[in-house]
């Protein structure tokens, strides 16, 4: 078995901002599989999927960001799971919007989410997908950024990112972390920049030989 953890926010109000991109990848993988979420208790929806022939727990905690790791190691311990079984699909400030990467392993960098769950765990060595966010602009503070919602010229972006992250978290429970990496690490959906012009060639002037 294996557990799918996206981070969120709890709330309507929450639901389109860029702090719940994990929301929107586990929603996704639940909805291929014709998944329903369930309440399981006071801190998490859930609902479970078979991927190949993996059997793989969905999980949106209900806890607020920061304190993700309430919910995620009571279910760690309870199916008796090792952290690599743990993949964590979690927005991510230091990346462009755009870009997704699988990582084994590493610090919270900031995302409190993240932070709560190597607090409680006591380390940090289980696997993350994370999408690309942006930092927020100059002078606008990165707690009101991550709760912003998406504008409307980037949620092209958004679908795709959304359905390529469960594809993602498919390969990943299907074939393993090393194989989902080779396969989603190159993942750039950034705008590409229109190429420079060639320059123009001089117009080359033909002389009459006799008046020259």
């Amino acid at each position: 078995m294996k557990l799918v953890v996206g981070l969120g926010n709890p709330g309507g109000q929450y639901a389109q901002t860029r702090h719940n991109v994990g929301w929107l990848v586990v929603d996704e993988v639940a909805r291929r599989a014709g998944a329903t979420w369930r309440k399981d208790g006071p801190n998490a929806e859930t609902c479970e999927v078979r991927l190949g022939s993996e059997k793989v727990l969905l999980v949106k905690p209900q806890t607020f960001m920061n304190a993700s790791g309430k919910t995620v190691i009571p279910y760690l311990q309870f199916y008796k799971l090792e952290a690599e079984a743990l993949l964590v699909v979690q927005d991510d400030l230091d990346s462009p919007f755009g870009l997704m990467k699988l990582r084994p392993s590493g610090r919270h960098g900031g995302q409190n989410g993240v932070r709560d769950i190597i607090r409680l765990l006591g380390h940090d060595q289980f696997p993350r997908l994370k999408v690309g966010i942006n930092r927020p602009p100059a002078g606008r503070d990165p707690a009101d950024w991550v709760l912003s919602k998406w504008r409307d010229e980037e949620k092209p972006t958004l679908e795709e990112l959304v359905r390529l992250g469960a594809n993602a978290v498919e390969v990943w429970a299907k074939a393993g972390l090393a194989e989902a990496q080779q396969q989603f690490n190159s993942t750039d959906l950034r705008p590409k920049p229109e190429p420079a012009p060639k320059p123009t060639e001089p117009a080359v002037v033909e002389h009459d030989a006799e008046s020259v």
